[in-house]
């Protein structure tokens, strides 16, 4: 609220009359000051009454004219003059000049010095202040206790009642959580598109007549959202504060939310980890209450962040779940669990893939991550689904990769069980092994050998080029690994178990989720 022409007519202790400029009676006043210059418009800063004896008022009516001209364009409140004679003996010209411009001038009668029309602007601002004050305290405690009564709705309602504006409160994906009034409002759309460019706190933006001033909701990290408060501009220094203070307080609450959330999720994961290891209908129906999942089929999610250990991962996972997954009812069916060899999602299967969209935003948002997905039509082949994404992920070239993108021969380790697979691999390759114990022939070892020769479709010279060694060199190695094997690399059943076994030894797709 601004001290208007009218209102100073008015105010107590002061005994003022309209002379001219009616229509100007809107304009602003934001001090009243005394200036007896013939061309005071370079010492003003604009919305002053500005009080004067005539002095520096020209003697012709063009000059007058101008006077008061320069003073209505520079963006002066009024023109106020003394008691006395010069007040009934004003020039027309000033006059005429005031109503053609809507500027209004006024005169002080006898009881009314221009040191008083000063202080009466001063005490109208000061109590102004105090009043705003008061009331933004009053406010701070109604939010306070509505926090506490009904969350961050409740916080949106009386942030509207203390600024008198209207309020909208965005989650972190851009999602209204709240608004007062409840109904979408056309600015809205402008504060989502305010937030998208600028992440980084407190801003501004306009929207027609409505300057909307937005604040970042969160303690630390990335913003848990924003609250926005539209006013008609300029915003108060109340407005400003109360919306710190609500985003505070909302933020507050969704780090409390967030910190039971997290406590949950470490529960559900750790029941989630020991029902993989007996991994039966029975015991996922009997621990259905404890840690349900979304309804099947799943899109399990292997994710892995450079320079973050899976539990803090998991963090920023859960809280950027709400940004891909739009049905709240899920959020808490859904499973994120840290593994030695990744951090699991157990998501929806859904098109387009959730896990994709989770991967971009937590790529953007903590950086080098990467995902392996693959779908599980049911809880009891969530084991080998979550190997076959950890495949995926070990083999994704960009953010994300699911298994179906993967060539068939890549598919087929998911079928397999872990102990079967390791005793299958051992009984194939610990020959290898013990013969590079024992002639301790550095690298490349008989296993990459062997591995890169059938990978390079048999090509000694590819192979050899690869190994970074001399062909003759990789022959000798092979004729070894045949000799201490028993297998020819000729015969096409050897070679395939070499290819299995050496495929499924490769350290970046064996890790197995029960060594834990």
């Amino acid at each position: 609220m601004a001290l208007r022409m009218a209102d100073v007519l008015g105010l107590p202790g002061l005994d003022l009359r309209l002379l001219a400029g009616a229509g100007g009676l809107h304009r602003e006043v934001r001090w009243a000051h005394v200036i007896e210059l013939t061309d005071p418009v370079p010492w003003l800063r604009g919305a002053e009454l500005v009080l004067t004896v005539g002095l520096g008022l020209p003697d012709d009516p063009r000059g007058q004219r101008d006077y008061v001209r320069r003073l209505a364009d520079a963006g002066c409140a009024g023109l106020g003059f003394p008691p006395g004679e010069i007040r009934t003996e004003l020039p027309p010209a000033v006059l005429e000049a005031a109503d053609e411009c809507d500027f209004p001038v006024v005169a002080a009668i006898e009881s009314t010095p221009f040191i008083a029309i000063t202080e009466a602007v001063a005490q109208w601002y000061a109590d102004h202040r105090s009043h705003q004050e008061r009331q933004a305290l009053k406010a701070q405690d109604a939010m306070a206790r509505a926090a506490l009564r009904s969350g961050p709705a409740g916080i949106v309602r009386e942030l509207a009642a203390g600024t008198g504006g209207e309020v909208l409160l965005l989650d972190s994906a851009g999602h209204m959580r709240a608004a007062e009034p409840p109904e979408r409002r056309d600015w809205h759309e402008a504060v989502r598109a305010a937030v998208r460019r600028d992440t980084r706190g407190a801003l501004g933006t306009t929207f027609g007549d409505r300057e909307i001033h937005v604040a970042s909701t969160g303690i630390s990290g990335s913003p848990s959202g924003w609250l926005a408060v539209a006013s008609a501009p300029p915003v108060a220094a109340h407005v400003r504060i109360l919306a710190n203070h609500a985003a505070n307080l909302v933020g507050v609450g969704v780090e409390g939310v967030r910190s039971a959330r997290a406590k949950t999720h470490q529960q559900r994961a750790a029941i989630f980890a020991a029902a993989l290891e007996e991994n039966s209908a029975t015991l996922w129906d009997r621990l259905e209450d404890a840690c349900p999942l979304p309804p099947p089929p799943y899109e399990v999610v292997a994710l892995r962040a450079e320079g973050a250990e899976p539990p803090k991962l998991a963090r920023i996972v859960l809280d950027t779940l709400a940004e891909v997954i739009d049905d709240t009812s899920l959020e808490e069916r859904l499973v994120v669990c840290p593994l030695p060899e990744a951090l699991v999602a157990v998501l929806p299967d859904a098109n387009p893939k959730a896990g994709r969209a989770l991967a971009e935003r937590l790529n953007a948002r903590a950086g080098q991550v990467r995902a392996g997905a693959a779908t599980a039509r049911d809880r009891t082949e969530l084991p080998a689904t979550i190997f076959r994404a950890t495949t995926a992920l070990s083999r994704a070239e960009g953010t994300y990769r699911h298994a179906d993108e993967l060539a068939a021969s890549a598919l087929f380790q998911g079928v397999f069980d872990g102990p079967a697979v390791e005793r299958f691999v051992d009984s194939a390759l610990e020959p290898l092994r013990r013969q590079d114990e024992r002639r301790r022939t550095g690298t490349p070892s008989l296993v990459e050998c062997v591995r890169t020769f059938l990978d390079e479709g048999q090509n000694l010279e590819a192979a050899a080029r690869k190994l970074d060694i001399h062909r003759n060199t990789l022959r000798s190695r092979l004729r070894t690994a045949e000799r201490v094997t028993n297998r020819s690399l000729d015969q096409p059943q050897d070679r395939l178990e070499l290819w299995l076994a050496t495929t499924l030894e490769r350290p970046d797709t064996t890790a197995d989720y029960r060594q834990t």
